[in-house]
């Protein structure tokens, strides 16, 4: 179809108007970049302090609204611990007071034994230097308790975890604590016991080893320190009027009084001399002492009876040579004698010195016997050969016959001087030094 003039027309218009769009909007597109490049600068000019100021803002509102979280999640968490630790310390409060109450009431039984019935009796032995925590364990495994940490408190608030003796006890399952630590206090239940025979004429050092041999001693050395000191005098008068205590080996010899006792095994030495020095007072001091003279008479008392112009001690020291010396109960009294004779002779008999043989190593019965500290030339301060008169103290514990030798000698026997004896015992006495030196040649031969 052929186009008219008119429709030529309408699309030369529309040729021109696309045309003038085209450079309007190429001149849009430069204007836009040049304000692009202004819009640019000016951004870049805000972007600045201005932009790290925004940020900075932006992070505190973040970390306040982080921190609030937080806290709310921590009070939230304080909540539930708070409700956790409410029901554990109910639940430790109830365990705590039923262990406690478990412990009171299961140890208030043991102390009443309330819940050992049983009324057994058992041997317990204490150990050496015992301790509560020993004496516990020895208890506990002998069946008398039962609550170990409840008896050791008991004993320390009381005051009795200190007052236990070395020793086997015999006690009973059924004793409350009470009974237990009195048993264990005294000496009463010990069972543990020893029987030890003193003869007479034992001297302190032979006591001694022979209380060691049998088991009631283990501390010899405290023993014999004891028995040379002044620690008993103010219980004894009878020790306490002796006044010459620094020239003596040892005071408590003469007083240790021979006889049967019975110690406990490894006993305390104080223990055992208070033993020899009361029955020594009980056996001395009593009115049956003597009872060979006209009446019955205390050693006291005898020797007021006698006139004896000896004190006690003398008295004492003079039996024990005769205990030494003499062959028999007959002897004795003959010996005794003579001692006194001498004693009391006149200075031109020449026989001040009793020139006795007991009396030369003392508190040593023989020059063998001597140890190895004492040396070769010891000198006994005790050696009637060379001192006047008697000795500083007796040289061993005589018996009651010897005693009552002392205070009655034989008095057919007042022209005598001298004695000696033969491998049998059989004794010679003479009146001169030629009679004496007769006896020994015949006795020698």
């Amino acid at each position: 179809m052929e186009k008219t003039q008119d429709d030529r027309n309408n699309i030369d218009e529309q040729r021109r108007k696309k045309a003038e769009n085209f450079h309007l909007n190429i001149a849009d597109e430069g204007e836009a970049k040049n304000g692009s490049e202004s819009n640019s600068q000016v951004i870049n000019s805000y972007s600045g302090q201005d932009v790290k100021e925004q940020i900075a803002r932006e992070s505190k509102k973040s970390l306040r609204k982080r921190d609030r979280a937080q806290k709310k999640e921590l009070r939230r968490r304080n909540r539930r611990n708070r409700r956790i630790f409410r029901v554990m310390w109910i639940i430790s409060v109830i365990l705590i007071g039923t262990m406690i109450s478990t412990y009171v009431v299961t140890g208030m039984n043991d102390l009443l034994a309330i819940n050992r019935p049983d009324d057994t009796e058992v041997s317990v032995k204490i150990p050496a230097d015992p301790t509560l925590e020993s004496v516990t364990e020895a208890l506990v495994r002998n069946g008398v308790i039962k609550e170990g940490s409840y008896f050791k408190m008991f004993a320390s608030l009381t005051g009795s975890g200190n007052d236990f003796t070395e020793g086997t006890y015999q006690l009973r399952k059924n004793m409350d604590y009470q009974a237990i630590l009195t048993n264990l206090g005294g000496k009463s239940s010990r069972i543990d016991t020893v029987e030890v025979t003193i003869i007479e004429g034992m001297n302190v050092i032979e006591i001694a080893d022979k209380l060691v041999e049998e088991g009631a001693l283990n501390d010899k050395d405290k023993f014999l320190e004891y028995c040379a000191s002044d620690k008993f005098d103010e219980d004894f008068d009878f020790l306490r009027e002796i006044k010459n205590s620094g020239e003596r080996y040892y005071k408590l010899e003469g007083y240790l009084y021979p006889d049967k006792y019975e110690f406990y095994h490894n006993d305390d030495p104080l223990s055992i001399i208070y033993k020899f020095l009361n029955n020594f007072e009980k056996k001395l001091y009593t009115k049956q002492a003597f009872d060979n003279y006209e009446r019955l008479y205390s050693i006291n008392k005898m020797i007021s009876k006698t006139n004896s112009e000896y004190t006690l001690d003398q008295i004492l020291t003079i039996a024990s040579i005769v205990q030494a010396e003499a062959a028999n109960k007959e002897d004795m009294y003959v010996i005794s004698a003579i001692i006194r004779n001498r004693l009391e002779a006149d200075v031109d008999l020449g026989v001040m010195n009793l020139g006795l043989d007991s009396t030369k190593y003392y508190p040593y019965r023989t020059a063998e016997d001597l140890p190895a500290a004492a040396g070769k030339n010891f000198k006994s301060r005790y050696d009637t050969y060379t001192l006047m008169g008697l000795p500083p103290g007796p040289i061993c514990n005589p018996g009651n016959e010897a005693i009552k030798a002392a205070l009655l000698p034989d008095p057919n026997s007042s022209s005598y001087y001298y004695f000696c004896h033969d491998k049998n015992g059989q004794a010679y006495y003479a009146s001169t030094i030629e009679e004496h030196e007769a006896n020994l040649e015949y006795i020698n031969q």
